[in-house]
């Protein structure tokens, strides 16, 4: 279950890019917000990329988690869209986004996560590993 230790490691990047995007558009300052929405971005994409192919994947296979799992990926599609709409001058959606984003990864935390957890055992984890693209590397500071 390392790649579940792994999209949870992401989402505290996430959200820590997500404060820096909220301070950025609370000041103002266009520059700074495209920047750090820019940065929002590199994180979120590969990350929900990454949950797409590997774990969303496999878990859609089962009719249990097939609806879930699709309104998960809905929500990435809106999350792009959202921060799209930020980073282009809308710093007024800004809290609407950031309360999307969290209550997302609370939905894959408290929900999707641990149902995987029963739901799969040891070939499973090893497939979606297989099926998961490499964490891109992390950046400090």
């Amino acid at each position: 279950m390392t790649v579940v230790g792994r999209f949870m490691a992401e989402h505290v990047d996430i959200v820590n890019a997500c404060g820096d995007l909220r301070r950025a558009a609370l000041g103002g300052d266009t520059g700074a917000v495209e920047r750090t929405a820019d940065r929002l971005a590199g994180l979120l994409h590969p990350h929900t990329r990454a949950e797409e192919a590997g774990l969303f994947t496999l878990l859609a296979r089962d009719d249990e988690f097939a609806g879930h799992v699709r309104s998960l990926c809905a929500e990435h599609v809106t999350l792009d869209e959202r921060l799209a709409r930020v980073r282009a001058g809308h710093h007024d959606e800004m809290p609407a986004l950031e309360w999307a984003l969290r209550r997302h990864i609370e939905r894959e935390e408290n929900g999707l996560f641990p149902a995987a957890a029963i739901a799969f055992a040891g070939p499973e984890w090893d497939l979606v590993a297989a099926m998961t693209p490499d964490a891109p590397p992390r950046r400090t500071g």
